[in-house]
């Protein structure tokens, strides 16, 4: 009987109204929301006081807020967005850290990850960046992909990086916390010791967008919008009103 109710309600408001209405059912898991959330309780907090607030404006960190986000308002563009920027990231990420768990550097981006100074529980977190992306293609196949992704994700990530150059730590510096991030989103470069030398570093901020843009966003919108149907348009109730 309680299962009828919502189809009930419904149904009496759409003969009052005179219009039809369409229940909207829950396309997440209530039980994968609140796992993002708790993994998020945990994570937030940790990061905070390991590596402090900054480190909240990588790529990927952002990204996996946005996507628990997106997964309570079961928004297609939010987890469209964290799909177009971070998908072959993460892949990148994944090869790099199977490189130094077989005994070789690739790209050196996660050997923190083997940094024995760091709590192992603190650095278990950060395989997130193992899971996140299936966990968003699971979610795409759910929601569908938005195609404003491409340019709603370009603006978070060119505001991203133009924060994290003007206002956090560049490359070879050293904080109080040795654990503060530093070159935040490789915005000087991908050597943590010292500031890339090889053009004007205001022009290679600006061609560090370029190139995501050409290499990692775009060919993942065309990818993903041939892969993935697009989302239905919301149903929304319009309730006329008459003012006697």
């Amino acid at each position: 009987m309680k299962s009828e109710a919502p189809t009930t309600v419904a149904s009496a408001i759409s003969f009052i109204v005179g219009e039809p209405v369409v229940v909207k059912s829950h396309k997440i898991p209530l039980a994968a929301k609140a796992a993002g959330t708790a993994f998020l309780a945990v994570l937030v907090p940790i990061y905070w006081h390991t590596y402090g607030l900054t480190n909240f404006l990588w790529f990927c960190d952002a990204a996996l807020i946005l996507t628990v986000a997106g997964m309570w308002w079961e928004s297609s563009l939010l987890i469209s967005m964290c799909s177009v920027g971070i998908l072959l990231p993460q892949c990148v990420w994944l090869a790099d850290f199977g490189s130094n768990l077989l005994g070789f550097h690739l790209l050196g981006l996660t050997s923190y990850m083997f940094d024995r100074q760091l709590p192992l529980f603190t650095r278990g977190l950060s395989l997130f960046h193992g899971w996140l992306p299936l966990l968003l293609v699971w979610l795409l196949i759910r929601l569908g992909y938005d195609k404003r992704a491409l340019s709603a994700w370009t603006g978070l990530a060119a505001g991203l990086v133009f924060v994290c150059y003007f206002f956090t730590p560049p490359a070879g510096a050293h904080p109080a916390n040795p654990n503060l991030p530093i070159n935040l989103n490789y915005v000087y470069g991908f050597n943590d010791q010292q500031p890339q030398t090889w053009v004007n570093q205001n022009l290679y901020v600006i061609l560090l967008l370029g190139v995501l843009w050409l290499v990692a966003f775009l060919p993942t919108h065309l990818a993903l919008r041939k892969i993935f149907a697009a989302p239905p348009p919301a149903a929304t109730l319009k309730l006329p009103i008459r003012f006697l």
